[in-house]
């Protein structure tokens, strides 16, 4: 089943499919803005693991000698 919007999207798109050069792929603006969303989708996640790691307070226990107690 096809919608009316497919159909007609497809008789627009396909004249200017044609006039496109097969040989060149680009990934054009959609492909720069979804790079560019990951990019900042990491960045806001590295930024919120820093934050995270500092509030962690690590005390290390003393290490326990292996020798025998004298009396």
């Amino acid at each position: 089943m096809t919608f009316p919007t497919t159909a007609l999207a497809l008789t627009q798109l396909v004249p200017l499919a044609k006039e496109l050069d097969k040989n060149k792929v680009t990934p054009g603006v959609l492909g720069f803005i979804v790079f560019a969303l990951i990019g900042g989708a990491v960045w806001l996640l590295m930024k919120n693991m820093n934050k995270q790691f500092k509030k962690i307070d690590f005390d290390e226990a003393p290490a326990e000698s292996t020798e025998p107690k004298r009396d």
